[in-house]
């Protein structure tokens, strides 16, 4: 998975059940893996079934990032597909070498109520996803079918067992996080539920607004900037360095972790 989904956008962090002597967390098997040659095996571009479906939105997410929904209502089945958050798709535009990996940033909700599908793309130069961001709404494009088993968000699904939920997120890869947080796990019956969320500063930071709908659901947000201005008051730095600034863990037992990001996080993280 990556957000254009290329390999160093994405890293959802093997969370096993374990008391890390260094981070003091028991990490749960919330991966969804990425492994793009094992993907490609799977779903050979030659071989997969493509669905044509439109765009109904392209607009500026943050610095470098675009909202872009596309409608599947057309398509029932592929919109059913889309049962868990943290799953993904393969989609290609018209002039492009090869498909872009793209991480579902919608809740399975919206799918099933409206036929859409909404994710957040990092243009980069020269790649796919530059081409899709330099699209218009009615523009078509072929998408795979939905991806991977998304995050096993079971297994934290009792939440007097997990009173702690540490999600940990940098640049794009808030997008299946988004997923996650909408689609729900009973945040506000956890007596502590935080999302690290990395950028480089607020222009380069998605989703500021929903920050207050995610607060009211039980989330706690802690926005972290690795280049802020003079006038930013909050953390600063990245992710792992703030969190471990907090320390804030009663029991490291009943506590689970969702890390998608930079590979470097992930692993400083745990």
């Amino acid at each position: 998975m990556a957000l254009t989904l290329s390999p160093p956008h994405l890293s959802l962090s093997p969370l096993q059940l374990h008391a890390s002597s260094m981070s003091i967390l028991r990490h749960l098997n919330l991966r969804t893996r990425r492994t793009f040659s094992s993907i490609s095996a799977a779903v050979r571009q030659d071989t997969a079934v493509w669905t044509q479906a439109p765009l109904t939105l392209i607009s500026p997410a943050a610095e470098s990032l675009f909202h872009v929904s596309i409608d599947v209502s057309d398509s029932p089945d592929l919109a059913a597909s889309h049962s868990r958050p943290g799953q993904y798709l393969q989609l290609r535009v018209p002039d492009a070498a090869k498909p872009a990996f793209l991480a579902i940033a919608s809740p399975p909700s919206l799918a099933a109520s409206k036929g859409e599908f909404e994710f957040l793309v990092k243009t980069v130069a020269g790649s796919t996803a530059e081409l899709l961001c330099g699209l218009q709404k009615g523009d078509v494009v072929e998408l795979s079918p939905v991806m991977g088993k998304g995050f096993d968000v079971d297994a934290i699904s009792q939440p007097e067992l997990f009173q702690t939920v540490l999600i940990f997120a940098t640049g794009s890869g808030i997008s299946p996080i988004r997923s996650l947080i909408e689609t729900g796990f009973n945040a506000d019956k956890r007596s502590d539920v935080r999302l690290y969320y990395g950028a480089r500063n607020l222009q380069r930071m998605a989703y500021q607004d929903r920050f207050k709908d995610w607060e009211s659901s039980g989330v706690r947000i802690v926005p972290v900037l690795s280049q802020p201005d003079d006038r930013w008051k909050g953390e600063s730095g990245y992710v792992q360095v703030a969190f471990a600034r907090a320390k804030q863990i009663s029991n490291p037992l009943s506590t689970g972790a969702v890390l998608c990001g930079h590979k470097q996080m992930t692993e400083k993280s745990c």
